[in-house]
């Protein structure tokens, strides 16, 4: 359960503006798996952004919306083969077909992009950044400590 307590923070990361770095060499191709993708920038800390998030340490992945003063999330378990994810919505024990495609892009400053498919959550296109890479779950608790503590 201390895993589902991450998903939550994904949106400290993002609005605090931090971001977590790859130390692995630039790729033509990107898996939409451990990365933070978001639909927008957020423009003020009332505006709510749309998160989606695939984390592979524990098969599971999380639909939010989140501004910096409330938010919501739904957590998922997941398969993932090919371009299809088959979540299994514990809460309300919903299941759903979801088929995502990302690819390398150039678009509102971002460089991947993602298309979301078959989801009654969060919304249909989704962004990402090179460096907004999870690698490991200890070192996004490092970024949010950093980001929540505003230095």
């Amino acid at each position: 359960m201390k895993k589902l307590a991450l998903i939550p923070v994904l949106a400290a990361v993002v609005y605090g503006g931090y971001h977590l770095r790859s130390h692995a060499p630039a790729h033509t191709t990107v898996d939409v798996r451990d990365r933070v993708w978001i639909d927008h920038l957020p423009r003020n800390d009332r505006d709510t952004i749309n998160i989606f998030a695939l984390l592979t340490q524990q098969p599971v992945g999380v639909f939010q919306a989140t501004s910096g003063w409330k938010g919501a999330f739904e957590a998922f378990r997941y398969e993932k083969q090919g371009n299809e994810v088959r979540a299994v919505f514990p809460q309300t024990g919903d299941r759903e077909k979801i088929t995502v495609s990302e690819c390398p892009c150039d678009v509102r400053g971002m460089d991947y992009c993602l298309e979301v498919a078959g989801s009654s959550r969060g919304v249909k296109k989704y962004y990402s950044r090179k460096d907004w890479i999870i690698e490991r779950r200890d070192q996004v608790d490092g970024v949010v400590q950093h980001a929540l503590s505003g230095e």
